[in-house]
């Protein structure tokens, strides 16, 4: 499948420079640019998929309302994915199923998250209380609902916090990362340091230019004609001294996992163009490189952070690949003792073994991991990752005249995804 020009938003800290603009506002703004480097008319695509996370109350599947605010016509359809993590991800090989389907040739692919404006939810108290209020007829049976109300009852659940929790496992995903950090004994000095290098490669790329190169600056303020063009999580003078001062979030008493080891919560969109490649040929159209073949995989929920090793193992053997026949890896980050973890497993025989896989997938080269920095650094909106994940990786094979790249990532609730990805 041809990957034709791909854009993203800057990514900003949650709360902060997006804090006023809601997803499908965000996600919009993207997807127009998308279509515009396409070079594409807006007639051309056969429909708009976007992934989302904590899809908002206010606009049900919101592709549908980013396409429309995007300037597609009323006849073009449009849907909204969610696979978690790797909803960004899963927007492109929905897709990719689609066109070997035959059910179209060219598709608008993106993903978005407004981490800023999670739903915030009542608790069941406080719904129970509002049917028993509508449900009162007289004055007298209003009073009485009211003089059983009590102020816990206000107490917000917050939409995303839950979907940051496994249902199963009864963990929150901070939680699976300090099972990871057990399980493999790994420091929370080794997960301070990688957080510094994430930051450091990402604060270089930035002052480089090269992000910029994928980017397309967003208006977050029109009245006082504010522009953001720049990532706003990366901290170029960041210290091993300043994360060391950093309490352990989900585990405050043995703990290892931090804030600063941790990915960021932010906001962010991102979209791309997916054809078949002879539409490709066809419009003489020279794609940004080409999605060769992917694999979901799932396992163990509270392990949730091996999903990379779990969907590589099963995308290699599919393909009879190794890790060789890779020039770069973009493995999300959304811990640090995560990818950590992923780093030790997949040369181990024993992890192999007694996991049931054939063999161990080989060393990672770190000098081709994550080579501009990651979710650390970057921030992880999540929703958007998976498609941000395969931009940066193509545009940096090219940068480098490299042909093989993986992207791959965790999912929460215990699953994992791994694209092949080339540039021929």
């Amino acid at each position: 499948m041809a990957i034709v020009e791909g854009v993203r938003s800057p990514i900003a800290k949650a709360g902060g420079k997006f804090k006023t603009l809601q997803a499908e506002t965000l996600g919009s703004r993207v997807v127009q640019e998308a279509v515009l480097r396409s070079g594409l008319d807006y007639s051309d695509y056969d429909e708009v998929i976007i992934g989302n996370v904590a899809q908002p109350a206010h606009a049900a599947n919101v592709a549908r309302v980013i396409a429309l605010k995007a300037g597609f016509n009323e006849s073009m359809i449009a849907s909204t994915v969610h696979r978690n993590c790797a909803s960004g991800m899963e927007a492109i090989t929905s897709a990719a199923e689609k066109i070997l389907a035959g059910s179209g040739s060219v598709y608008l692919c993106g993903g978005v998250e407004s981490m800023s404006n999670v739903p915030l939810l009542f608790g069941t108290q406080m719904k129970s209380f509002l049917e028993t209020f509508s449900r009162a007829r007289t004055l007298k049976q209003k009073l009485v609902t009211l003089g059983h109300f009590r102020p816990s009852y206000l107490r917000p659940v917050i939409g995303l916090m839950q979907g940051l929790r496994d249902p199963v496992s009864g963990l929150m995903m901070g939680s699976t990362a300090e099972v990871l950090a057990q399980d493999f004994g790994i420091s929370r000095e080794e997960q301070d340091l990688f957080a510094l290098n994430s930051h450091l490669k990402a604060a270089m790329a930035q002052k480089s230019g090269l992000f910029a190169e994928e980017i397309v600056p967003i208006v977050y303020d029109l009245g006082a004609s504010k522009i953001m063009k720049d990532d706003d999580g990366i901290r170029p003078n960041q210290s091993l001294e300043a994360l060391a001062r950093l309490h352990p979030f989900f585990d405050p008493e043995n703990g290892t996992v931090t804030a600063g080891n941790s990915s960021q919560i932010s906001d962010g969109a991102a979209a791309l163009t997916l054809m078949s490649e002879n539409e490709a040929k066809k419009r003489g159209i020279e794609p940004l490189g080409y999605l060769s073949a992917f694999a979901y995989a799932g396992l163990e929920p509270k392990r949730m952070g091996m999903g990379p090793y779990y969907a590589t193992s099963k995308l290699f053997k599919a393909m009879k690949m190794s890790l060789k026949d890779i020039d770069l890896i973009e493995m999300n980050e959304a811990f640090s003792v995560q990818v950590l973890a992923n780093l030790r497993a997949f040369p181990s025989q024993h992890y192999a073994a007694s996991h049931g896989f054939d063999a161990p997938l080989g060393e990672i080269d770190e000098s081709r991991l994550n080579v501009n920095g990651g979710a650390v650094a970057l921030g992880h909106p999540v929703g958007m990752t998976g498609t941000r994940l395969v931009i940066h990786l193509l545009k940096e094979l090219r940068r480098r005249n490299k042909e093989r790249g993986l992207a791959t990532l965790c999912i929460g609730g215990g699953q994992g995804a791994s694209l092949f990805l080339e540039v021929v």
